[in-house]
């Protein structure tokens, strides 16, 4: 499945979680699909973005081991579906987006946390949300810089 439906498919499920255990369970999924998409960017996309993908797949993994690793059969697991990762720019405007939501997520689970253990998970984990996120505007910003220096080359050749 590419990157795009799995994050749509994210973002939905994160919306229709109604408690803190199954918003920190989607948290854990958006976070090992960051990684995985990271990884992806990593190996197979353009050259400019790799050290920023990997450092999104750190940050990613990070999200995931600050959070209890949640029973999932592997099956369930997002990021393990992914398969391409189609329209790059889009895959990452749109995980820009669900890392925002995340951690507005994370920010109400930690406030009616009635315990320290999940207050310090989710601000942990807010954090990675927010580091995850400069990574992914730091890749737009470059493919925006690389696609402004073809446009201009094109221009001067043309």
């Amino acid at each position: 499945m590419d990157a795009v439906r799995l994050i749509v498919t994210s973002r939905r499920a994160l919306a229709g979680s109604e408690d803190g255990p199954r918003i920190m369970t989607e948290a854990w999924q958006a976070y090992a699909l960051a990684q995985a998409i990271g990884s992806r960017l990593a190996v197979s996309g353009p050259p400019e973005l790799r050290g920023e993908a990997l450092g999104l797949t750190e940050l990613a993994g990070r999200g995931c081991g600050v959070l209890d690793t949640p029973p999932l059969d592997v099956a369930d697991l997002r990021a393990a579906r992914l398969t391409d990762l189609g329209d790059a720019r889009r895959a990452l405007l749109d995980l820009a987006t669900l890392l925002v939501e995340l951690g507005m997520a994370l920010v109400a689970v930690a406030s009616a946390a009635a315990d320290e253990g999940t207050y310090w998970q989710c601000m942990e984990a807010i954090d990675a949300a927010d580091e995850s996120r400069d990574r992914v505007r730091e890749m737009l910003r470059r493919m925006a810089a690389r696609d402004g220096e073809i446009r201009e080359r094109h221009r001067a050749a043309g």
